[in-house]
């Protein structure tokens, strides 16, 4: 029988160090924040064939003799992105009439221009935020109120705020993964990426609460003692499901990946990386978290009485 409970402090190291990089990411360089939250304006050009070096430096002089500041600019195969301070659109008809002028851009149409003011991007970061908090808070609540019944020595509060702990891994490796994206290859974060992060949380406490189910489940049936058995065995009966569930919807979001646009391509790896992430903390990280926090205190009330 494989013995999670028994290898946990290795399973824990594990998640500290794909967790660590990230981390240290964030304090130095922050998440590359998108027109979303940021505000300014984002321009898309579709050329008729693929881009070439030369065509992406005329369009970058163009914008500086219009004297519009780039934040960014990216190519896909036919397509330039273009992200900058906002505009307006008197400004970006000049523009476009400046770029038709240049022969050495040739022939093209504008296939996306948006602005977004600084005050509704602050506005949106501010929602994400408050989406985040409101629902993990809620979440805590709802799974310590339904597992209020289990038995000791387990705890309802200690599998609410589990979760939580579980919840904030899942979160700490995806943010931190798209903060090193973000440095190194330019990836932004947009309200696409928030549909993730909250999607990635749902998925992960749906997993987590199958395994939690079935340890409550165990210890109503059996009248063993040995918590981390009963944990362990709880976890071995619900691996093969939680595993298929996280494969089938993997394999789904791999196509998507692969045939998908070029806009939803860093919305589909979030949610493949989360999913995958989401995946191993409620296995190796959720329950033996309660096997730790039972057996610190057992420890405390064994020195109490000593």
């Amino acid at each position: 029988m494989w013995n999670i409970i028994g290898k946990k402090n290795w399973y824990f190291l594990f998640s500290l160090l794909i967790i660590i990089p990230g981390v240290i990411s964030l304090f130095l360089y922050g998440l590359r924040l998108s027109i979303d939250f940021t505000g300014g304006s984002r321009i898309t050009l579709l050329f008729n064939k693929p881009v070439s070096q030369v065509q992406v430096v005329e369009v970058r002089k163009t914008f500086e003799k219009q004297e519009i500041e780039i934040s960014t600019l990216q190519t896909s195969q036919k397509e330039v992105f273009i992200r900058t301070k906002p505009i307006l659109e008197k400004q970006d008809a000049t523009l476009l009439t400046e770029l038709d002028k240049n022969q050495k851009i040739g022939d093209f149409k504008q296939e996306q221009f948006e602005t977004i003011g600084p005050t509704i991007g602050k506005e949106i970061t501010l929602n994400a935020l408050k989406a985040i908090g409101i629902g993990s808070l809620l979440i805590m609540l709802y799974i310590a109120w339904s597992f209020r019944k289990v038995p000791k020595p387990a705890s309802s509060w200690r599998f609410g705020i589990t979760t939580i702990v579980t919840l904030l891994h899942d979160v700490l490796v995806l943010v931190g993964i798209f903060s090193i994206l973000g440095h190194f290859f330019h990836v932004e974060v947009d309200t696409l990426f928030l549909t993730a992060l909250l999607t990635v949380m749902g998925f992960s406490v749906h997993d987590t609460i199958v395994v939690f189910d079935r340890i409550r489940e165990n210890m109503l049936r059996s009248s063993a003692s040995d918590f981390a058995k009963v944990v362990n065995n709880s976890i071995l009966q619900t691996l093969t499901r939680s595993l298929n569930t996280s494969l089938t919807a993997m394999l789904v979001l791999f196509t998507l990946l692969l045939f998908g646009g070029e806009s939803l391509r860093w919305f589909i790896a979030a949610l493949l990386i989360g999913i995958a992430t989401g995946t191993y903390s409620s296995i190796f990280n959720a329950a033996p978290l309660l096997v730790l926090w039972h057996e610190l205190d057992e420890k405390r009330k064994k020195k109490l009485t000593g």
